[in-house]
């Protein structure tokens, strides 16, 4: 209708309706449906009963005020400004322990995967397009309601003639003015999809770092189990070769049956690896979107470097985190919808103007009735029991609730960061503590294991020196694990992690530091300097 289309630029804006005449098109059509002769009266109501399912099926699929550019993107990870769907390349059902292609997933694959098949992400998505909807329903009371009303029946009375009664009538009501009523509801909406969208940004960023969390865990437990396997072949070593020394008379049956307890106790821990292994693979499974039984290949990690120690502002961090965090917005947003509230409460007890025009036609026993009607309709509430007043203190009431959420977010941010911080800096001191400990462990397990064969040194040289080696490769498996997840869950506390941290802890160059450890573009670096670099202050890590 061109009254929709001439005022759409004025609900999108916000800005109040001009009085208007009735349009002239419908002034036209009015005329004619009330001088139609009867015997059109029939074809005339199927046929606009036709237009009107038409009209219907149009409006449920049609997007009138453009409420989809107000929903937030599909939950992905959206690179270099592609606009393709990044869910679309979806995995197809498969049989068990068999992926398509045997791809070999990494961290960006794992964590795109997981936002896109994850059941939260998913629901928070529908509920952001739900709030966009409201803000259409909204919009649409700015516009004028019409509605069709028309019967045809025929009445049988017994011993006597039929009597066939039809009538119809047309009624336009245009709501003129209600006191900010609407504009206070547009407003809720307007807020209430704006912490929709928040939320949905916050629980992506959760769900992000669980899937980077599982993925590490993954690779630690194939970590583990490779130690594992190395301590089980050093135990089988050591034991043949106190078995030999034994058969030749120079070695003790204690030795003997030290060895061997120790090769059990290796083959005991392997099994148990195995075992921890599959369980993360299963979990990783599960986190994008595949049964637990089925095999999720990945592709090798990068080995880490040998991050030097760093200092940071931490006031810094957390003002920054208290700007980017989509939680806080979103609590923000709850606070500014519930003060719309409030001026609806108000607005909902004070007067309306509406215009309503009507055109009515009866046919009764070959008797033709017409009548239209045009006026303006002033409702004034007078008394409702002290209901209005309640409202009213109910919504004051709930932005107070609002408000003190939001002051404990604020605190809850600053917690959030510091603990990061200190995690993240604990991670990165026994990163470096760990490369050293594995290192002169690896020297003492060989010196041990070779004075003993040479004869000049005892099976509990052997045996401690492999304990402490099997110790110092767990422990470094595990502080890398820690890192990694600390440098992902700080980028989360302050309301950043993204795709690009993504790619720091993914591309890691060949080049090898002091101490042999790989080092992702050459020398040492910071672990906290390739957080995204999104308004981020001179002292972040």
């Amino acid at each position: 209708m061109p009254l929709i289309h001439a005022d759409r630029k004025q609900f999108l804006t916000k800005q109040p309706l001009p009085e208007k005449s009735e349009s002239p098109i419908l002034e036209t059509a009015k005329i004619r449906f009330i001088q139609m002769p009867p015997h059109l009266y029939r074809p005339a109501f199927y046929t606009l009963l036709l237009l009107w399912s038409g009209v219907a099926v149009a409006e449920e699929t049609s997007d009138p005020f453009n409420t989809e550019a107000l929903q937030p993107p599909k939950p992905a990870l959206h690179q270099g400004g592609a606009v393709s769907d990044p869910c679309a390349d979806t995995m197809p059902a498969t049989p068990p322990n068999q992926i398509p292609g045997q791809k070999l997933l990494g961290l960006l694959d794992v964590v795109n995967l997981t936002l896109c098949n994850n059941p939260k992400t998913r629901e928070v998505w529908a509920n952001s397009r739900v709030q966009a909807a409201q803000v259409g329903v909204n919009k649409a009371s700015y516009l004028p309601s019409i509605s069709l009303n028309a019967s045809d029946n025929r009445t049988k009375i017994q011993n006597a003639r039929s009597v066939d009664q039809r009538s119809a009538s047309l009624t336009i009501s245009y709501l003129l003015y209600d006191f900010g009523l609407r504009s206070a509801n547009l407003d809720a909406a307007r807020q209430l999809l704006a912490a929709a969208s928040a939320t949905q940004d916050s629980t992506v960023q959760t769900v992000f770092l669980v899937a980077v969390q599982s993925f590490y865990q993954a690779q630690a437990t194939l970590s583990a189990l490779d130690a594992a396997l190395e301590s089980e072949r050093a135990a089988k070593e050591s034991f043949a070769a106190a078995e030999a020394r034994y058969l030749a008379g120079s070695a003790t049956p204690a030795d003997k049956l030290q060895a061997q307890t120790a090769y059990s106790q290796a083959t005991l821990n392997r099994i148990t690896a195995d075992g921890d292994l599959k369980n993360a693979q299963g979990t990783l499974a599960n986190m994008i979107g595949l049964d637990a039984n089925r095999n999720v290949p990945l592709a090798a990690a990068n080995t880490l470097s040998v991050p030097a120690s760093f200092e940071g502002d931490i006031a810094a961090l957390i003002e920054e985190a208290r700007q980017h965090r989509p939680d806080l917005q979103a609590a923000a947003a709850q606070v500014k919808a519930a003060q719309a509230g409030v001026d609806a409460a108000r607005a909902a007890g004070r007067p309306s103007i509406a215009l309503t025009a009507s055109a009515n036609q009866s046919d009764s026993t070959g008797i033709t009735s017409r009548s239209s009607l045009l006026g303006i309709t002033l409702n004034v509430p007078i008394f409702s029991g002290y209901a209005p007043t309640y409202r009213v203190r109910a919504a004051e009431a709930q932005v107070d609730t609002k408000n003190a959420q939001l002051d404990q977010l604020r605190l809850q941010v600053a917690l959030d960061v510091w603990t990061a911080y200190q995690h993240l800096t604990t991670a990165t001191q026994s990163l470096r503590t760990t490369a050293d400990l594995l290192s002169s462990a690896e020297q003492s397990e060989r010196v041990a294991l070779g004075r003993y064969k040479a004869g000049v040194g005892s099976m509990l040289d052997v045996l401690n020196g492999q304990s402490a080696l099997a110790s110092a490769r767990q422990q470094r498996i595990q502080s890398t694990f820690n890192w990694n997840t600390s440098r992902a869950t700080l980028a989360q506390a302050m309301g950043s992690l993204d795709a690009g941290l993504l790619q720091t802890l993914s591309d890691v160059g060949n080049q090898t530091s002091d101490g042999g450890d790989q080092t992702p573009n050459g020398g040492d670096q910071n672990p906290g300097e390739n957080l995204p670099q999104k308004n981020q202050p001179q002292s972040l890590p």
